[in-house]
């Protein structure tokens, strides 16, 4: 009997010691943030950062900073939100549009950015994640640096396995409602990632998650309509003649996209021309140019390219920089698509400043708070990485579109009216040609007490949406409307 008992206890205690093993080993390298350098007030809601392994043969990992919600953690939706670029790191979003905190520039040389609450943070309706996706942007990195050659389906079926793991790690969250959203590039991201978690849930992959819908801003979709977004949104906004818009449209048969003959290309040059010197992300902003271009190097533009731009105007953080959409100005082609870094050496790319984001993500009190790596370990935090060779090849994304919305998914496509990275004609014209019926006729949507802009609703849960006065990243330009229109999407309600 003793040495039944004593065998007993012998095999109790390795199984308890296996237990707390294999708890040790999958704790997440992930923590609360209690902290933040420049901020000296009390958080709202709680908020997690850090990594999810997704390949631990090659030490593959994707980094988030996650926001619980303001109102109600435990039944509010969770937002996954993405930047573009590709290859540009969402603390973008975080940091500049529609993050729990707003920040402002130090009075200080060499002092870190102010950080104060936002009034208008999308926490305030959701818990919210920002991921730095795909592996190589932001503080995301691989030991094995062939995980830097991806593509959209590669980086699509990567986000969703970093998506099981996070909420094997946050079960607590299983049950919420599930959105995905982004901007820009992420016009790509997001219905990809759509798909893939859609078709994960149908194969029973667990855990199943509870997916709802997305929205994409400004996004890219389709060779054919964002390349033929252009010349009629640079004439709708009294850019170019009616002349230059009518010899251009006959001389390319209206096809603007894929250039052939001649005189099509010699008026479309006429068209650029007339808007090379506006801000190409907001046309009412000015440009801004500052001694500094972040993580790029100044050598690879010339010197008069600073003095573009100049203005006595005092200018909000940012007056507006690259890397939301590719290629600057043009569709989205596939095949490899050049670094930001090649880009620089061949074209200037007007109204960069990211110094406030450059600035408090590489200091390293603000990495350590944030559970990111040190620069030792895997470089400086740069808006946009030069070190992914990527791909697009996941074709037209209005069948991804059709596919989702048929399938009962909620999709809001909204577009500020005045970005001509990607023009809201673009984003208009391929809602429209999926021949959707129309359930709620062009109309006018308020906020505030005044128009913000225009919608159309479609049967299949989609809705087009603009926002009047607003560039190529919505919430940094129309922060209250943007909390308007997402809250009332999460909620069901009409916008």
């Amino acid at each position: 009997m003793v040495w039944l008992v004593k065998n007993v206890l012998v095999f109790v205690t390795l199984l308890l010691s296996s237990v707390f093993v294999i708890i040790t080993e999958s704790a997440p390298e992930s923590a609360l943030v209690t902290k933040l350098p420049g901020f000296d007030g009390t958080f709202p809601s709680k908020h997690y950062s850090g990594y999810v392994t997704i390949d631990k043969e090659h030490g593959k990992n994707l980094w988030y900073y996650f926001v619980e919600s303001e109102k109600n953690p435990s039944k509010d939706p969770v937002v996954l939100w993405l930047n573009g670029g590709p290859g540009c790191s969402s603390m973008d979003g975080f940091v500049y549009e529609h993050g729990p905190f707003n920040f402002e520039l130090p009075k200080k040389n060499n002092s870190l950015p102010l950080v104060h609450l936002n009034p208008y943070s999308w926490s305030k309706v959701s818990n919210i994640m920002y991921l730095d996706s795909p592996v190589g942007v932001g503080f995301s990195y691989s030991n094995n640096k062939s995980d830097y050659n991806t593509g959209d389906m590669k980086t699509a079926v990567d986000s969703h396995a970093f998506l099981l793991k996070w909420f094997q790690m946050f079960p607590e969250f299983q049950s919420n409602p599930f959105f995905i959203s982004g901007e820009s590039y992420a016009g790509v991201y997001v219905p990809t990632l759509a798909s893939e978690v859609v078709n994960g849930n149908k194969n029973g992959v667990k855990p199943a998650l509870n997916f709802k819908g997305y929205l994409v801003g400004n996004g890219v979709a389709d060779l054919m309509y964002d390349g033929n977004a252009l010349v009629p949104f640079a004439h709708g906004m009294g850019l170019i003649s009616d002349e230059l818009f009518e010899n251009a449209t006959k001389a390319c048969n209206g096809s603007f996209y894929d250039i052939k003959g001649r005189e099509c290309e010699e008026q479309v040059t006429k068209v650029n021309d007339d808007v090379d010197r506006l801000n190409m992300y907001n046309i009412l902003e000015p440009c801004y140019h500052g001694t500094s271009l972040s993580a790029f190097d100044l050598r690879s533009l010339p010197s008069s390219f600073l003095q573009l731009g100049k203005t006595e105007k005092r200018l909000a953080i940012r007056k507006r920089m690259f890397g939301r959409a590719w290629p600057v100005r043009a569709p989205v082609r596939p095949g490899i698509v050049p670094r930001w870094s090649q880009l620089l050496a061949d074209i200037t790319v007007p109204c960069i400043d990211d110094r406030v984001a450059t600035a408090w993500l590489n200091d390293p009190a603000v990495r350590k708070a944030i559970h990111a790596k040190e620069e030792s370990e895997i470089g400086r935090w740069e808006l946009c990485s030069g070190k992914l060779s990527f791909e697009h090849d996941a074709g037209s994304m209005i069948t991804f579109h059709r596919n989702l919305t048929l399938s009962g998914y909620k999709a809001l496509i909204y577009s500020g009216d005045h970005d001509m990275c990607v023009p809201f004609t673009g984003s208009q014209a391929w809602t429209r040609s999926l021949g959707y019926k129309v359930i709620d006729e062009w109309r006018p949507w308020i906020s505030n007490n005044q128009v913000a802009g225009y919608t159309q609703g479609y049967a299949n849960n989609l809705t087009f949406l603009t926002i009047k006065g607003a560039g190529h990243t919505v919430p940094e330009y129309k922060p209250r409307e943007s909390l308007d229109f997402y809250s009332r999407f999460l909620a069901g309600s009409m916008i």
